[in-house]
């Protein structure tokens, strides 16, 4: 995660002087589940299973631990090494993937509708979805995919999603990173894992989309990023791992914007957005849209 941090600019002040890392927020997660690593700490305030319908929590994946152990791990078991983006965040964890990382649509709009019940009661700021359907699935199940993530955009949760990995080539946004209202998230290689023994990526999804929006909206690095293992729970297995994809570079985004709603925590889905806009690093605007998430600008406001 050092590496990675260091790409986005994190270590700003608002991070080390202010101590910005998302107390007071909650994002919620779509995935795989969530391992009671000790990373989490008693962070973990509500799960669902839409898959198995187990009562405890579990992921027998580690896909959905890792992607939470980047957005909001403490980094309890490195020193701190490999503490996520905002290691103060309360997280949901909604399971619509299986442990091959597999689901349907109906499991991923059954969490989307859990999480929009959990809203009338409790606060959930962000919903972190590294999910996506393969191009090409029929028009009808990604409108259900769009329509559904939007309600939660409508009802002011700031949702980010993975762009997908079937790029490079155009026209492969994976729904519900389609959707024209939510924040989607490409990504791109850290540039100093690029040397020998390292392969060099490209699949992250690329627009626009076949109504002719512009995505993904950024770009965060994705490839090669170690963050919690979900095995963990079994002592004698490392408590962390390296994985890559968007679904990496997701979580990243997710944490900066805990960490901004943590320093301002009236700032409305729209006005993240608008935020993120203004403050990217310029990118290849084929693969990254509005550009690479700088943190200290996007904490900041400005570039």
């Amino acid at each position: 995660m050092n590496a990675a941090k260091e790409t986005i600019n994190y270590y700003c002040d608002d991070i080390i002087k202010d101590g910005y890392l998302g107390q007071g927020i909650t994002a919620a997660v779509l995935d795989t589940g969530i391992s009671l690593h000790p990373d989490f700490d008693s962070r973990i305030v509500a799960f669902r299973d839409f898959v198995d319908h187990r009562e405890e929590v579990y992921d027998d994946s580690g896909h959905g631990t890792h992607v939470a152990g980047i957005l909001g791990g403490s980094g309890k078991m490195s020193d701190g090494r490999y503490a996520g983006m905002a290691p103060n965040v309360k997280l949901v964890i909604a399971k619509v993937l299986d442990k091959d990382g597999n689901g349907n649509v109906d499991a991923v709009v059954n969490g989307i509708d859990w999480i929009l019940k959990l809203i009338q009661t409790q606060d959930i700021h962000i919903v972190n979805i590294s999910v996506g359907t393969h191009p090409g699935l029929e028009r009808k199940e990604d409108e259900r995919l769009i329509q559904s993530v939007e309600k939660l955009w409508d009802a002011g949760v700031t949702v980010v999603v993975s762009s997908g990995n079937y790029g490079p080539k155009e026209r492969t946004v994976a729904a519900p990173g389609s959707s024209r209202k939510v924040i989607t998230v490409g990504a791109v290689n850290l540039p100093e894992r690029n040397g020998v023994g390292k392969r060099r990526w490209d699949y992250s999804g690329r627009g626009p989309t076949e109504n002719c929006v512009v995505k993904p909206d950024l770009v965060a690095p994705g490839t090669y990023i170690t963050s919690c293992n979900g095995a963990y729970i079994n002592k004698w297995k490392q408590p962390y791992t390296e994985k890559s994809g968007t679904s990496m570079a997701t979580p990243i985004v997710s944490g900066a914007v805990a960490c901004v709603l943590s320093k301002y925590p009236d700032m409305s889905n729209v006005e993240v957005k608008l935020r993120l806009r203004e403050s990217c690093v310029p990118y290849n605007s084929s693969v990254g849209g509005w550009g690479i998430l700088n943190m200290k600008w996007f904490m900041e406001g400005k570039r």
